[in-house]
């Protein structure tokens, strides 16, 4: 059921809505053996409930899609049963109409097209208030294959930010481990006990009350950028989880990917411009 996050379908096991040959005590990690006839209590109905978007792309061709993530928008859902569009129902959309675009493939082709389409997946995910670059497989060879250049940290990230203030100095490499926050667990801080986390940035333009940031990642810690900036008293604008200030939109764009694609195994640069919020608030 590809329709079906990892955490969506562990939830229906953990609330017995899973059985394995009648049993619904079943654990996640039971192992199949042939002959197992598991049963699901899932409506596929509610997967009628999820609208089609569409997404800017930016270049695409029999492995992968790069599109342009608007602010917004969930990379994937989490946990149970979510009727909102996100770049994950894209990408199974996306992929389902090119199954169906094939009017002239034998049956043979049709199920070869679907097994791998269907697993289509998510390579890295930016935060919903985070627009830009954004990478997606469309088989499961280029999803490894992708994913694996993030793990090897092969790929070059480049994001803008707008932060209060002006950074003291104006470039240097941020070294800092990363740990999740036991006082608000959907959280994270700068912590002796964390993950190794850096983070170069350069400033661009500064009016004194705002400054742009340049920043790369080195590293790919959950709210990396977001909890180095606001370590240095300098949190992005709009990151109100973080100490930013309210404003109309958290002010962090993930402007350049550069890695290699499966096709060639070519390497190749992606580039957004930057959002006009920034420039309004550099304005100011």
């Amino acid at each position: 059921l590809p329709q079906l996050s990892r955490a969506y379908a562990a939830k229906l096991i953990e609330t017995k809505r899973v059985s394995v040959n009648g049993e619904s005590q079943v654990k996640a990690g039971y192992k199949m053996r042939a002959g197992d006839e598991v049963t699901v209590d899932y409506d596929e109905a509610q997967e009628a409930l999820i609208p089609d978007i569409e997404l800017e792309v930016l270049y695409e061709d029999d492995d992968c899609v790069v599109i342009y993530k608007p602010l917004g928008l969930l990379t994937h859902s989490k946990g149970a049963f979510n009727p909102e569009a996100t770049v994950a129902t894209w990408l199974r959309q996306r992929c389902e109409r090119i199954i169906l675009s094939h009017e002239s493939a034998d049956e043979s082709d049709v199920k070869g097209l679907s097994s791998h389409t269907s697993r289509a997946g998510i390579v890295h995910r930016l935060d919903r208030a985070t627009s830009g670059v954004m990478i997606c497989a469309k088989t499961p060879e280029a999803l490894s294959w992708l994913q694996k250049q993030f793990a090897q940290r092969r790929t070059k990230k480049t994001y803008l930010a707008v932060v209060n203030g002006s950074m003291n100095p104006e470039a240097a490499i941020i070294d800092m481990p990363i740990e999740r926050n036991p006082k608000a667990p959907a959280t994270f801080r700068v912590g002796a006990q964390g993950k190794s986390a850096r983070t170069t940035y350069r400033t661009l333009r500064t009016n004194g009350t705002y400054s742009l940031l340049e920043l790369k990642p080195e590293t790919g810690r959950t709210h990396q950028l977001r909890v180095h900036l606001a370590q240095q008293g300098h949190p992005i604008v709009g990151d109100t989880l973080y100490g930013g200030e309210q404003a109309e939109r958290m002010c962090l764009h993930a402007a350049e990917l550069e890695l290699t694609i499966p096709a060639g195994h070519e390497r190749k640069v992606f580039r957004t411009d930057m959002p006009a919020a920034f420039e309004e608030k550099l304005q100011a």
